[in-house]
């Protein structure tokens, strides 16, 4: 049996992205804050997951852990923060200088402060040539500045969702992963924007949380105007309850129509379709909004 690796999870920011290290020698262990090297420079980080992998899986070396944070290393993180709030009063004063339109939305130092970072949304491209000559010569640092998207700012400042609770985003999803019109339509939503949008205006990430379930009983269901075979005779299907994986049938008697609702298992599909079918417009009176204000709202 091939050896495996103890390699430790680090965040370098609340419900940030986790990345991978080696511990080496340092002896961190879970909780523990930490220096590692990076693409930034050193960076202050805390372990937060560990686990063990196989070597041959690894695409590149993973860098190591330089050391466990001394209580210097610990005053250093909390000064850089302090200053980036500084930075964040003098940045927002030369935005104002120069007429731009910018929304500073973060500041961060690197842990040796190397670098000042400035995330920041516009409507479109800023110019900032002169902005970022003014702060390299106020900090004395390399400076540079993020336009990010709605997404991450709605991540970076948090707020309420429609539930009530705190936004996933911003309480404990480590990444964004792709949200489609699809989703809202395989679980019967209203297409309403409105009523599927979180708030940076893009479709709400949980609706991600339940697809799985849904797709794996959408394989099994009928579809609208399909024949089905049912303890009550053959019928044509009006409608579906994917989550009670139940079926709405239509059973016709000359000029009169009857329904039944049946289990999805007490069905039996033929895969033929009823072309005299047509669906009821008016279940569709909150399919508001146009393919293009749609497709607008999902999530890459």
């Amino acid at each position: 049996m091939e050896n495996k690796v103890r390699v430790l999870g680090i965040r370098f920011k609340k419900n940030g992205k986790i990345y991978y290290f080696n511990p080496a020698d340092s002896g961190a262990e879970l909780n523990d804050h930490v220096i590692v090297e990076t693409a930034r420079g050193l960076e202050y980080g805390t372990v937060v997951t560990e686990k063990t992998i196989d070597p041959t899986s690894m695409k590149s070396e993973l860098k190591k852990v330089e050391r466990i944070a001394t209580d210097e290393d610990t005053a250093q993180h909390i000064n850089n923060r302090n200053g980036a709030k500084e930075a964040h009063l003098v940045f927002e004063d030369r935005v104002a200088h120069h007429h731009l339109r910018m929304n500073l939305i973060n500041v961060e130092y690197t842990f040796d402060r190397s670098k000042l970072l400035f995330y920041f949304t516009a409507e479109g491209r800023v110019d900032f040539r002169n902005l970022v000559r003014d702060l390299a010569q106020i900090f004395r640092t390399r400076i540079e500045l993020r336009q990010i998207g709605v997404r991450d700012e709605a991540k970076t400042v948090g707020a309420l969702g429609c539930c009530g609770r705190e936004t996933c985003c911003s309480s404990f999803l480590s990444e964004f992963s792709p949200v489609s019109i699809k989703m809202a339509k395989d679980q019967g939503l209203s297409l309403n924007p409105t009523k599927i949008s979180g708030v940076c205006g893009r479709l709400m990430c949980c609706l991600r949380y339940e697809q799985e379930g849904y797709e794996c009983i959408i394989k099994r269901m009928p579809r609208q105007g399909e024949f089905v075979e049912t303890p009550q005779g053959k019928g044509t299907v009006v409608g579906t309850y994917t989550i009670q994986e139940l079926v709405k049938v239509a059973f016709n008697h000359g000029d009169e129509v009857d329904y039944g609702i049946f289990d999805l298992d007490d069905i039996k599909r033929t895969r033929k379709v009823n072309r005299a079918f047509k669906v009821n417009k008016s279940e569709l009176k909150d399919d508001v909004a146009t393919d293009q204000d749609l497709k607008a709202l999902e999530q890459e």
